[in-house]
């Protein structure tokens, strides 16, 4: 886990990028330092984000997308942020990172994910950053979101003999 210095580096990276591409505070908090830091990551919604590596690692996960993913740190941190999505969605999701990559952010991605144990959810209207740098240098981006719903189990027939 971070200690609360990298935590605090770390979401104003995040709050100030989402400042200069979005053009307003995120999650409506003005950034005050320690105290918004531990606001963001102790907050009702889920806040990701991942590096700039060829197959980016995700850096961060507050403690709802802790729990939402159903990952701890370590795993989290050490995981590349493709595997949030499923095999068949990859596709999907690397046109969305492209996407904000040209533009900067987007505000209304929906789709769906999967957590740690194969519980696949849903997600909506979900913003979506580049992060830049005190420099202004691509620092890989951010996901935002307060609306998710877990989706049915698949169920699956099993044949029997007879």
């Amino acid at each position: 886990m971070m200690d609360t210095a990298q935590l605090t580096a770390h979401l104003h990276l995040l709050h100030s990028s989402f400042r200069h591409y979005v053009g307003r505070d995120l999650a409506g908090l003005a950034w005050q330092g320690v105290s918004t830091a531990h606001t963001l990551d102790a907050a009702p919604f889920v806040l990701l984000s991942h590096n700039t590596d060829a197959d980016p690692l995700f850096t961060y996960g507050n403690q709802k997308a802790l729990e939402v993913f159903e990952m701890d740190w370590e795993t989290l941190t050490q995981l590349p942020s493709r595997y949030s999505a499923e095999a068949l969605v990859r596709e999907e999701r690397e046109h969305l990172l492209q996407t904000v990559a040209r533009q900067g952010y987007i505000d209304d991605y929906a789709g769906v994910r999967i957590s740690s144990s194969g519980r696949r959810f849903l997600i909506r209207q979900a913003i979506v950053w580049n992060l830049r740098d005190a420099q202004g240098n691509y620092a890989g981006q951010a996901a935002y979101f307060d609306q998710w719903e877990y989706l049915p189990e698949i169920t699956r027939t099993r044949y029997s003999q007879g």
